[in-house]
């Protein structure tokens, strides 16, 4: 990094730092404290029924208090990053960065203890006696050897996972790329010949564990300042080291690394150099970690062998061998089984999880996060980004199912697909509000039409609603296209996938028959009917369904929304005695789930739509799992001020409240009245016995700005528009819908079938 550059950056980090209110956290109560009733039951008298229950039983702090969601990054500042023993509280600033991390990733709630000793006795007796307060202590940015013996001590004395990042986290990372560029080489850890460079924390760990793994003691070689630790050298040895010692003749690197299939460098800047590499066997894997200059650049080892495969710790390479795709997610599954430690078995588990991500598709989020690049398997990446929203979910439930088989879990999951939909939904509320739908789908599989089905995106989802047990996609597309795409991208099999070709479709007549009979009397001509299904793939797709070639279809990504109902409509019908209009699904922050209609369709609905529009979103609503509490929304409050626009809100209520309905209903009213519970109290006589959950707009024009406002400004997850009233049920995604939103689509189609 340039001297300039580096200056820039540090000022950066200053402000960013100071800015507002100074440092990265804050603690906020997680129950109302809003009444002299709520302060009751948060603290005195209610806060002793808790305490007596903890005292009978001191597992009932895990159901009481917060301590099963909360980790200690606790450090002396021995250590810090690459700049050395900077103290206690010069390193506060990065253990309050780690706590940010564990709830930006995992959802695990931490808070940071700077210790100000370097004594190993003193430092262990102050972690020990906070025990009760934490689930888990995460160690941080402290010296060896000292850090060894600081977590043996610690793991010996308490009985809930000691973990220190530096060893573990950057073994795990490094493990997980290890394993993918051994697959992409074609060899095994059993037969290759490891060179580390480095015998701290890291680099003992690394070795720790490939050993662990499966390599032979004798194949992998560690070096210090010193040069090789090999059996019968004493300068400069520890226990640590000689556990690592070997039969040898290399005394030095550059002696070591002949020959060697594998390099770990946990070291120092330009520890290796070209003539180094060259040595080295054929298609050398060279993870060059030290941060934040690595041991050779990737610019350097490239130009002597190109052959090779780089890893470093810095962001702007790629294959980022970064601790944050670890221990959060390591500490999340140990935490939900309530595990004693954090043992081997669930260190390999990690490790083989993460890896696994990297040879699957890459999602959305993750190329947006890289600026629309899309990452694919191969020698440039090997271990997943950072921000793939898949590790929430596969690494804790890897983790979580090792503690259970390796006899360290207190608290068993019994329920896996339940923990694997729990975890989604810790940092996406939109997967907690489709898990009924997604439970239901998997148990009653079906076949869905994706009608622009040479696109990449729609091929994407497509593979992922097979890969996840939803049914069986039908892509209208040429099947060569979509296997060169496939091949491309390195999507794997197309197995279960099918095909409906424009040009080879063998109900074309029938097809054509059909909408003719549709359109005869709308100005349609036969051959207009023969145009529509050769050549519109949203037809072709909409007769597919109409016809039961298909059960459900989803379409949008390339076509105006109107347009593509347009030509829905051309096939499909209304349910009888229904409306057809547009659903959209607000998730917030919280988890709190709310419908808005009518999103897409009536520009301005009548008294008789806004009735009819009510009624068939709360079937939908408590369809999926949500008890309505319905408000028709307007800028006026049970007549005050009373104008022409608030009339047909006020109308449509009366219809309703004529009507045996079986949900709550209430209105007209604003939508700040009705969504919070004290302003909803003003209004003593409303139907409705809490927040509403349902909001019924007065115009097209009123919804559409308020759901886009609350996604945009950031407030919620949406869902939507779905398209809610057809005797078939289709979805028209909007465009520029990404692949995940594509399989939420699909999913939201596939249970209308049943609704």
């Amino acid at each position: 990094m340039s001297d300039d550059r580096f200056r820039s950056l540090y000022d950066e980090a200053l402000k960013f730092h100071a800015r507002g209110r100074p440092g990265k956290l804050e603690i906020k109560a997680t129950v109302p404290m809003a009444t002299q009733h709520d302060l009751s039951l948060a603290y005195s008298p209610g806060v002793a029924a808790p305490c007596l229950a903890i005292q009978k039983d001191p597992d009932a702090a895990y159901d009481y208090t917060s301590r099963g969601n909360m980790v200690a990054v606790i450090s002396n500042g021995t250590a810090v990053l690459g700049l050395g023993n900077l103290g206690a509280l010069a390193g506060k600033p990065v253990m309050e960065g780690k706590a940010v991390l564990f709830k930006r990733f995992a959802d695990v709630d931490s808070i940071d203890l700077e210790v100000a000793t370097e004594d190993v006795d003193e430092f262990v007796n102050s972690v020990r006696f906070l025990g009760p307060s934490f689930g888990g202590i995460n160690l941080e940015d402290i010296k060896a050897p000292e850090c060894f013996i600081i977590e043996q001590r610690l793991r010996e004395l308490m009985d809930i996972p000691i973990f220190h990042d530096d060893q573990h986290g950057t073994a795990i990372i490094s493990v997980a790329g290890l394993i993918n560029a051994l697959d992409l080489t074609g060899r095994s850890l059993k037969d290759i010949k490891l060179v580390v460079n480095g015998a701290g924390a890291a680099g003992i760990a690394c070795l720790e564990l490939v050993k662990a793994m499966g390599m032979p003691h004798g194949n992998a070689v560690l070096c210090d300042t010193k040069g090789v630790i090999y059996k019968g050298r004493t300068e400069g040895m520890n226990q640590w080291k000689s556990a690592h010692a070997v039969e040898t003749r290399a005394r030095t690197l550059d002696e070591a690394m002949k020959g060697a299939d594998v390099f770990f460098g946990l070291s120092a800047k330009g520890a290796v150099t070209r003539e180094m590499l060259r040595t080295m066997a054929a298609k050398p894997i060279v993870f060059a970690m030290a941060n934040p200059d690595p041991e050779i650049t990737p610019e350097e080892a490239l130009s002597v062998r190109p052959d090779a495969i780089m890893a470093t710790g810095r962001s702007d390479y790629p294959n980022q061998v970064n601790n944050v795709l670890g221990f959060p997610y390591i500490f999340r599954g140990a935490l939900d089984v309530r595990a004693r430690t954090i043992n081997d078995a669930m260190k390999i588990a990690a490790a083989e999880a993460i890896a696994r991500l990297a040879r699957q598709d890459v999602p959305d989020e993750v190329a947006a996060a890289y600026r629309g690049k899309r990452l694919q398997y191969g020698p440039e990446y090997i271990i997943p980004a950072p921000f793939d929203p898949r590790l929430i979910e596969e690494v804790p439930m890897a983790v979580a199912k090792a503690a259970m088989e390796s006899g360290v879990a207190r608290r068993p999951i019994i329920d896996t697909h339940g923990y694997r939909q729990e975890l989604r939904a810790r940092l996406n509320p939109m997967a907690g509000a489709l898990h009924l739908v997604s439970t239901f789908v998997e148990e009653h599989p079906k076949r869905i039409v994706f009608a622009e089905g040479e696109e990449e995106s729609v091929i994407r989802a497509a593979i992922a609603f097979r890969n996840e047990g939803y049914g069986t996609p039908i892509l209208v597309a040429r099947q060569k296209v979509v296997q060169e795409c496939v091949k491309r991208l390195g999507l794997g099999s197309l197995d279960g996938v099918e095909f409906q070709d424009l040009d080879l479709n063998a109900h074309e007549k029938e097809d054509v028959d059909f909408l003719y009979s549709r359109l005869q009397r709308q100005g349609s001509l036969y051959r207009d009917c023969q145009r529509l299904v050769h050549r519109n793939r949203n037809v072709l797709a909409a007769c597919m369904v109409a016809r039961g070639r298909a059960d459900t279809m989803v379409t949008g990504v390339t076509r105006n929304y109107f347009d593509a109902l347009r030509d829905i409509q051309m096939v499909i019908d209304p349910l009888p005695g229904q409306k057809v209009f547009g659903l959209t699904m607000i998730i917030s922050k919280g988890g709190r789930t709310v419908f808005i209609a009518d999103t897409t369709v009536h520009e301005l609905p009548t008294p008789d739509d806004l009735a009819a529009i009510t009624v068939q979103t709360a079937q939908i609503a408590r369809g999926l799992g949500h008890e309505p509490r319905v408000a028709l929304l307007s800028y006026s409050n049970f007549g005050n001020p009373m104008r022409e626009r608030a009339q047909h809100v006020r109308k449509a209520v009366q219809m309703l409240h004529a009507m045996d309905l079986d949900f709550e209903c209430d209105g007209e009213m604003s939508a700040d009245v009705a969504l919070n519970a004290e302003l909803l109290a003003v209004y003593p006589f409303s139907r409705l016995s809490g927040p509403a959950n349902v909001l019924i707009m007065p115009a097209l024009h009123a919804a559409n700005i308020g759901s886009g406002m609350l996604q945009s400004l950031g407030e919620g997850e949406v869902i939507g528009p779905l398209l809610m009233g057809l005797a078939k049920p289709v979805q028209i995604a909007p465009m520029g819908t990404t692949v995940r939103g594509l399989v939420n689509f699909a999913l939201v189609a596939a249970r209308q079938t049943t609704l």
